[in-house]
Order: structure tokens, then sequence, then C-alpha cells
């Protein structure tokens, strides 16, 4: 009959793990009145390299966190520290009540503090000195938005951010269209001499910036009006075209009107490459005789027959053309630069979000990750199997149908079996809840249950299990084991393996079996939680009630 269990127990069971005891627990106090605080001490040494965490708990077991206090550091000597970490622990129903232990990752591996029992007793009410009032209606309390908030308030500055960017540069490109499109030459010609005067350069002492514009002024509107490329000839040759152009286009104009041309224009020379420094009412003869001479040279270019109506509007419909191909021009622009003012924000505030948090935290909070979710989803209190193993998880488990995971020959020996998980080997996150009775009284050794579910493990793809194991206890006193370690994953689909970390919990009851298997994937710190959480939660019902 043994024999035949060991096979069963071989096929059925599941793990759990030991560690080395580098965790000291102590409490303050182990009785104390409803509502009172326990503090909760554990100390551990370790080298000044080491990296320690000690979880964020909001419950121990069945007690409250009600003030998570800061770690403390003590040198010991050169190369180890004592690091102190204290949690204040309430209970608001008397009762005898024992605090679970409490996984602490030093170097991310596990090690776990010991469990202290404690009692709460009633408060004594005198009745007959206080007195008595009416129970207070309930109140409702507003449920937190969470950070959520910060997020999206975040992505709408930069959205307006990038909006104001394409409205400010449509602004200002429009702005440059009215003053870069004009009907005529001698139009263009006076508005940039209007607009030269109100940059006020010669006032900032800017004389070479000053002439170089009041000269492309004026070569702009020769090459325009009287069609010689003005701009790509020397100041000699300039002149020497406009002589001829004034000959062949008959145009009147006087020497002096030349000459005029021809003097500022060598000033300018003189300015930009000889750094010569007009004086002030030099330089507003010059501004002076270029806007003479420009209204002098439109003045005598022969007036041309006028067109007729089909040619203004197809003119017209020219210079329209022309507009709306600079506005298409410059609306693409400013897109782009909304568009990359929008980018380097985002890349900013990701930068300094991985710089302060880390990238992880931005990874997880942008990307997701699937034992985040879980963490922080609602979670699911319930009882599984008879006996009932009350246990709260992220997510519902699922009732497997035994017989499809055990043979035949196991099933003869099993009464009633009842199987219950979330997810599998291969996923993120692993949870199986079992419950088991035997037809035959059977003396059921769990250290052997261990080895065999190991053996099971194996033939499922696990390699290179490391197993540790240590006694549990439920918060009602049920006595177990617990196993923990790493294995390797192998995924048959795909053929790759993955690192992972294992927890298992056996109880045995008169002709019982309860087990609990967590798995996931080590170094999933969002998944320690979850399974630090889960264990916290697990209680049984006894077999006898």
């Amino acid at each position: 009959m043994k024999f035949k269990l060991y096979i069963f127990l071989l096929l059925f069971s599941t793990m759990i793990f030991a560690q080395q005891k580098q965790v000291e627990t102590s409490i303050d106090t182990t009785k104390n009145k409803i509502g009172a605080e326990f503090k909760l001490t554990l100390k551990t040494v370790v080298t000044s390299t080491a990296k320690v965490e000690f979880p964020k708990l909001k419950n121990i077991g069945p007690l409250e966190v009600i003030q998570s206090y800061p770690i403390d550091t003590v040198k010991k000597d050169a190369t180890n520290y004592e690091l102190i970490k204290k949690y204040g622990l309430t209970q608001f129903d008397s009762g005898r009540y024992t605090i679970p232990s409490v996984k602490i990752l030093i170097d991310k591996k596990p090690f776990y503090s010991d469990s202290i029992k404690v009692e709460v007793a009633n408060v004594k009410v005198d009745t007959l000195q206080q007195k008595m009032y009416d129970i207070k209606d309930i109140s409702t309390v507003d449920e937190g938005i969470g950070n959520w908030w910060i997020y999206v308030l975040i992505a709408l500055v930069i959205i307006g951010i990038g909006a104001f960017v394409y409205w400010y540069v449509k602004k200002r490109q429009l702005k440059k269209i009215e003053e870069e499109v004009y009907k005529t030459p001698i139009e263009k010609a006076t508005s940039l001499l209007n607009n030269l005067e109100q940059k006020e350069l010669v006032q900032k002492g800017e004389i070479k910036e000053y002439y170089s514009e009041l000269t492309d002024i004026a070569r702009n509107y020769i090459e325009e009006a009287i069609h010689i490329p003005a701009m790509e000839s020397t100041t000699s040759e300039l002149i020497a075209a406009i002589r001829t152009a004034s000959t062949q286009k008959k145009m009147t104009l006087t020497p002096e009107t030349v000459e005029n041309l021809e003097r500022v224009l060598r000033q300018a020379d003189l300015v930009k490459f000889a750094k010569s420094k007009p004086l002030e009412f030099e330089i507003k003869e010059d501004k002076n005789k270029i806007q003479k001479v420009i209204l002098t040279l439109d003045n005598a270019i022969p007036t041309e027959v006028p067109e007729d109506i089909e040619d203004q509007l197809l003119n017209e419909a020219q210079r329209q053309k022309q507009i709306q191909a600079q506005l298409k021009k410059q609306r693409n622009a400013r897109i782009g630069y909304a568009v990359a003012a929008t980018i380097l924000l985002l890349f900013a505030t990701t930068t300094f979000f991985i710089v302060t948090k880390g990238f992880n935290y931005v990874k997880d909070n942008i990307i997701g990750h699937p034992s985040k979710e879980l963490l922080e989803g609602e979670w699911v209190k319930s009882a599984y199997g008879s006996p009932a193993v009350l246990i709260e998880t992220p997510k519902v488990l699922k009732r497997m149908d035994a017989q499809k995971v055990l043979p035949k020959e196991a099933m003869a020996l099993i009464k009633e079996m009842q199987l219950f998980t979330y997810g599998s080997m291969i996923d993120n996150f692993y949870v199986t809840v079992s419950t088991s009775k035997f037809k035959q009284p059977t003396d059921i050794d769990l250290n052997k249950t261990l080895e065999g579910t190991l053996k099971i493990i194996e033939a499922q793809g696990g390699q290179n299990i490391i197993v540790k194991q240590e006694d549990f206890q439920t918060n009602e006193g049920i006595q177990g084991i617990k196993g923990y370690g790493t294995m390797t994953v192998l995924n048959p689909a795909t053929k790759t393996s993955t690192k992972a970390y294992y927890e298992l919990l056996l109880f045995k009851q008169d002709q019982g079996l309860q087990q609990i298997m967590i798995l996931h994937e080590e170094g999933d710190t969002y998944a320690n939680e979850i399974t630090t959480r889960i264990l916290n939660s697990v209680e049984l019902q006894r077999a006898n009630n």
C-alpha cells in the first residue's frame, strides 16, 4: 500500500523550499490590547555591497501594517553592516494570532523571518464612569484616483506645447508670406525699405548688416524690374548693365541717378570688405539715394501695353498658385516643427523618469508588465476543494479534471480529488491548489511527497531544480512543510528555457492531502510580491469540521 501511495505522490505532488537563517526576528510584546501597536523588528547582517529588499506590505498575515519604519543601518565592522527594519502592526479583533514569516530578498535570493504568536486582548469598558453615545451613521469615503492623472496631465501638456509651436510658427509664416508676396517690384522694394528702418540696425551698431540689406533691396528690384542679374554681378558689372539696359529699353536716366547708385554700392563694398565706418549723416544720405534711385528707375521704365482681362486673370492665378505652394510648403514645415517639439519633450520626459525612477519603472508603466497588472488588479478570496483551502489570488482559479492529469493507477487510490489552477508552467505566473482524500488509511510522508513532486516537475520540463525545505504553519496553527527554490523551465513549443522560482505548501489532515504551488520567472519583483501576498493569505479548513 505504501509503495502505491508513493507512486501516487510521485505523479501528483507539487513543490516547496528551505533556507539558511539569515534574518533575526523579534517583537516588542506578544500581548497587546485591541488597536495597540505590535512593533515587529527584522535584522540582517550583510556586506556593504549586498542589495537588501524589505517588502512593502499592507498586511502581514491577519495583522494590519499601520507603520513601515525607515531602515536603520549600523556598521558592524569594516565590511559588514546590520540592517534593521521595523513594522508597526495592529489588530482590531481579540484573539490569538500568528504573524507569518516575511520574505526578504538579499541579492535577489529569498530569506524568511520567523513566525511569531501574539495575543490581542479586549479593552474593558466601564459603562458606569463613561457616558454612552449613539452609534454614528456610516460615512462614505471617496476612493483615491491613483497616480494615472499625472501621466495624463504630462501628455496633455506635451500635446499643448506641440499645438502652441504649430500655432506660433504658422503665425510667423503667414506674416512672412504677407511681407514676401507683392504685386509689383516697386511695392516690394518700398515695403522692404520701411522694414529695414524698423529694425534699427544703425542704432544697434550693425552697419555692415544695414548696408548689406540696403544694397540687396536695390539689386533685387533691378533684377525683377529691369531683368538684369544684379544679385550675381559686381558693382562695376551692374552699373555697366544698367547703362546698356537704359539704351536698349529707352529708359530716360540721368547720369546723376546712375552715379548715386554706383556711389552707394561702392560705399557698401567698403563697409563689407574694408570695414569702413560711414558717419551717421552719410548712412542716412545713402538710404535716401537708394530710395530715390529705385523710384527714378521705376518711373524710367517704359510703360507696357496694358494687359487684357484674360492676361490679368492668368497672372493673378499664377500669383495665387505661387502663394498656395508657399502655404503648403510652410504648413509641412510647421507640422514638422510641432512633431519635432513633441518628440523632443517626450524624449526629455522619458529620460527624466528613467534617471529618477529607473528604466524598469518607465517600461512597466508605459509598455506594461503582466505581473504588475496581476498585482494591481482586483484580487479574489475564495475556498477551493474539500477540506477547503482558503486563499487570495489575483485571478479566480479554474477547476481542472484530475482524471486527465493522473493515471488510472493513481486515481484508483483516491476517494475524492479536486484540482484548481491559473496559468501554466511556461506562463508568467502559475498557481495550483489541490485537495485529495484516500480510500484506505494511509500514513502520508510530506518529505517524500516533496521528493516525488520534484521528479514530476522534471518529467514536465523542469531542469536543474534546486530545492530548500522548512516547516510551515498557518495562522490557525495547522502544520505543514514548505519547499522552495529555482529551476529551468523548458518550453516545448519554442524549445527555449526560462529560469523560474517556485514555492510549494503541503499539508496532511487525516486521510487527506492539500497542496498549493506557485511558480513564476525568477527576478520578477511584482511576482515576488504576489507570492508573498498569496502565502500570507493561506488558511485551511480542518478536516474534522
